[in-house]
């Protein structure tokens, strides 16, 4: 009972134990790549810093787009995305652009090219270095910012009274670029143009503010229990738990005590002995040992004694009781003298002999039996 107890308990702290260090280790549910947060090389801190150095009004959106004051135009909205996305505006977004406003997107996905990997394209504020073989074709509906032969690098598209510029690479302006001269300003350029209010979307990356968070309720430990993998492991421990006060309480029928099996310790002994003689190959052992067996159980059915007797006087014996030819005995009898080691195949063929002398002699003693009676009838 002591010991149940113990595990129990051990059992009862390691559970805790992994359900405080899911809490502690939980993954972040932040995407730093892009983010103006970020100082990595996949960043955009250098370039948001540079933004503010220069004087620029230029904040970080941590809202849906949804958001924006549904009057205020002349705005621009830029999404650094940390994956690839297909150029596909609809719903919300696109109403909020058709306003007035602009949304530059930078990661489109579009189809790798021969071109280079690494390329420089001049522009009026230097060379912009691009890292991606990607290219865009043009459409009839679009305007090109930014390409060389393989095709387009950036893009733009009307919507209504505003635009939505697009970017193949959503390292851009990337902190890994800020040692070259062209990119930071490139990507100011571009968003400075025609805007009232710049606008970096932090939201995408997971950044909110406090009211939308409440909004979405996030803010309620019972919230976040449902968006992790604790709650799987709380429930799966709730139905063990549930499971071990059932058994505790239930039994299907009377406790039956099992028996401890009995060991034959003899045959035990016997059978590790074969074992350890059948490795060592010690052939010449058993026909030793059991030849010596075998021949004083024949003396004793024979008539003969426990001494040993000579070998002709043991197969005189055998023949005049059983009235068989004694070449089989005498095979036998050889085979046991001769102290040599014998194969194992040899050796089966030998106590084969031996059963079959055996078998031999009790058929006979049953038929001496047999006319005894006989004779007292």
């Amino acid at each position: 009972m002591k010991r149940n107890y113990r595990v129990r308990w051990l059992g009862g702290i390691a559970l805790a134990a992994i359900i405080i260090l899911s809490l502690i280790a939980a993954p972040q549910s932040k995407i730093l790549s892009g983010s103006t947060y970020n100082v990595a090389p996949d960043g955009y801190g250098a370039w948001y810093a540079f933004m503010q150095k220069q004087g620029t009004s230029i904040q970080r959106w941590q809202k849906p787009v949804s958001d924006f004051p549904p009057a205020e135009t002349g705005v621009t909205l830029l999404q650094v995305y940390s994956n690839l996305q297909e150029p596909i505006i609809y719903g919300k977004p696109e109403e909020w652009v058709k306003k007035g406003n602009t949304l530059v997107i930078l990661g489109v996905k579009r189809p790798v090219t021969a071109a280079r990997f690494t390329t420089f394209q001049p522009s009026t504020v230097g060379d912009i270095k691009i890292d991606t073989r990607r290219r865009h074709r043009k459409s009839s509906e679009e305007e090109i910012v930014l390409s060389d032969r393989y095709g387009a690098i950036v893009w733009e598209k009307d919507y209504g009274k505003g635009k939505i510029i697009f970017a193949i690479t959503p390292h851009l302006a990337a902190n890994a670029y800020q040692d070259n001269t062209g990119n930071f300003p490139y990507l100011a350029d571009l968003v400075t143009k025609n805007s009232k209010k710049i606008f970096v979307d932090e939201y995408i990356h997971g950044y909110k503010d406090q009211d939308v968070k409440q909004k979405e309720r996030e803010g309620d430990l019972l919230n976040y229990f449902a968006k992790t993998p604790v709650l799987l492991v709380l429930f799966q421990a709730g139905v063990l738990l549930l499971v071990l006060i059932w058994a505790k309480n239930q039994r299907f029928g009377k406790p039956i005590t099992l028996e401890t099996p009995i060991i034959d310790n003899s045959q035990a002994y016997i059978q590790a002995l074969a074992a350890v003689l059948q490795k060592a190959e010690s052939t010449d052992f058993v026909l030793e040992i059991l030849g010596k067996e075998e021949q004083h159980q024949l003396q004793k059915v024979l008539g003969l004694g426990q001494i040993p007797v000579e070998k002709q006087v043991l197969l005189q014996v055998w023949e005049e009781k059983t009235g068989i030819n004694p070449t089989e005995l005498d095979t036998a009898l050889k085979l046991q003298n001769t102290k040599l080691r014998i194969s194992e195949q040899q050796l089966l063929s030998w106590l084969r002999k031996w059963r079959t002398i055996r078998e031999t002699i009790a058929g006979v003693r049953s038929q001496e039996s047999g006319v005894r009676i006989k004779t007292l009838l």
